[in-house]
């Protein structure tokens, strides 16, 4: 009898939720801890990025946001996660290039890697870079491009993969170059450019975000970047797109999406929110200090970038013939 009690209390409290006006729903928003998924490896770009933008929803909301790092399966593992997960906004996914990579490459996903996600907001972009130990012999683009040429199959490439932003962006570049190289995945962006720096891998192809530091020290030599224009930053090295590869470009962006079916009222709030910590001037300053852009998108420009984006990446692997790894 007290569990029909039970029963019946908890089902009349989903039923009132159901009946609220949107308003009313958005100001109960929310009520209980936000779990924020981040499919990658921790100690990259992704997860001091997360972790700043949660601490301010949580101040923000006044419950707090746990950010989870569940990298696997090309980030497949973290994401099927958030699609399992109820429709309600406590499940974040920290959603990338990725998410439409899985979408096009993947056809045998556990989750629809298009419909199964609301977008909220875009929070940054990050361009990416192709760089060696400082001790290299390559000099510049062109050398190295002249090696990989001349012994296919002998200069290898680090970069974090696979199905992501930088296994896409070096997979294009082989192919726009005719090149073969000895591509080497790793589960973080951080290990495939410690992997440079020990000398196990002759090159790496990542964010500026985790290279930058390096760069600076004098530890890493950047060759080319993957902008259509030189970045601010690097204004000495030239963008693959001038060095004779015309429309080459590869950025990685990070977002912030929901399970299908969450309510428009409780996207909108988080989406204000994470409007409020990309205008925070202590944020921009830490994000734009570690090499992120913070480019905020709302939720319905946020899901045309989706769409565009996933246009992009299919042309990239329909010409490029890639496959999953």
């Amino acid at each position: 009898m007290a569990l029909r009690r039970a029963f019946l209390a908890a089902s009349g409290t989903a039923l009132l939720g159901l009946m609220l006006p949107p308003d009313v729903l958005a100001q109960s928003f929310p009520t209980k801890p936000l779990h924020f998924i981040v499919p990658l490896a921790p100690g990259g770009s992704a997860d001091m990025l997360a972790r700043l933008v949660g601490q301010h929803l949580s101040q923000r909301l006044g419950q707090a946001v746990i950010v989870e790092m569940r990298p696997g399966g090309g980030t497949v593992v973290g994401t099927s996660q958030v699609a399992r997960a109820a429709a309600d906004g406590y499940t974040l996914l920290f959603a990338s290039n990725s998410l439409v990579i899985n979408a096009k490459l993947r056809t045998n996903l556990p989750y629809d890697g298009i419909k199964a996600f609301e977008p909220v907001a875009l929070m940054a972009s990050s361009p990416q870079v192709l760089a060696v130990n400082a001790a290299s012999p390559y000099r510049s683009f062109k050398q190295w491009l002249a090696a990989a040429r001349a012994q296919p199959g002998t200069v290898s490439l680090a970069s974090l993969g696979p199905d992501t932003t930088q296994h896409m962006a070096s997979e294009w570049l082989q192919h726009t170059t005719g090149t073969q190289l000895i591509y080497a995945p790793f589960n973080g962006g951080a290990l495939a450019v410690n992997a440079v720096l020990g000398g196990h891998v002759d090159t790496v192809l990542g964010n500026l975000a985790e290279m930058s530091p390096h760069i600076e020290a004098g530890r890493l030599r950047a060759l080319a970047v993957t902008t259509r224009e030189r970045l601010s930053a690097l204004q000495q090295v030239p963008t693959i797109a001038e060095s004779g590869y015309p429309g080459f470009e590869a950025i990685a962006w990070f977002g912030v999406a929901v399970p299908a079916g969450t309510p428009q009222e409780v996207i909108q709030v988080l989406a204000e929110g994470v409007k409020s910590a990309m205008s925070d001037p202590e944020i921009r300053r830490q994000l734009l200090a570690f090499s992120l852009q913070p480019d905020f998108l709302g939720p319905a420009e946020f899901a045309g970038h989706v769409a565009q984006q996933y246009q992009h990446y299919a042309h990239i692997i329909d010409d490029a013939h890639i496959q999953v790894m």
